[in-house]
C-alpha cells in the first residue's frame, strides 16, 4: 500500500512550504497545478531523483492519485519520504482550492507534445 495523505493534510502542508512535485505531463501542469508544485512527469522522475531531497516528505501529485501512487512507490523504494496526495489535482481544484497556471517561475516554456495537442 502506498502511504497517502488526505487533501486537509495536504493543504496545510503546502501552506507550511511542504515540497510538491506534479508528475502529470506538461500541458496537464501548466493548464492548473498546485502553488509551489514542481513539474517533474512521471517518465521525467529518475533525471530529477538528485535534486530531491531524503531528510524532508516529499508530496507527490498528479491528476487524480494513479501516477501519483506509481511515483511515490518509486521514490520510496530509492529511499525517499514520500506520500501521494489522495484524489489529486482534481480533487485539489474542486474543493475550491487556489490553482496556478503556466510554467514555473524562471522555467523555459517547454512546447506541447503531441500527445498534449490532441
Amino acid at each position: 500500500m502506498v502511504p497517502e495523505i488526505d487533501q486537509q493534510r495536504f493543504a496545510e502542508a503546502q501552506a507550511a512550504g511542504a515540497l510538491v512535485i506534479d508528475v502529470r505531463n506538461g500541458g496537464e501542469y501548466r493548464a492548473g497545478h498546485v502553488p509551489g508544485a514542481r513539474s517533474a512527469p512521471l517518465p521525467n522522475l529518475p533525471l530529477i531523483l538528485s535534486e530531491l531531497p531524503k531528510d524532508r516528505p516529499v508530496h507527490v501529485i498528479c491528476q487524480s492519485g494513479g501516477r501519483s501512487a506509481q511515483a511515490t512507490s518509486l521514490l520510496r523504494d530509492l529511499g525517499f519520504d514520500a506520500l501521494s496526495v489522495s484524489g489529486g489535482t482534481a480533487a485539489w481544484i474542486d474543493a475550491g482550492r487556489p490553482a496556478a497556471t503556466g510554467g514555473e517561475p524562471g522555467a523555459p516554456t517547454a512546447p506541447a507534445t503531441p500527445e498534449e495537442t490532441r
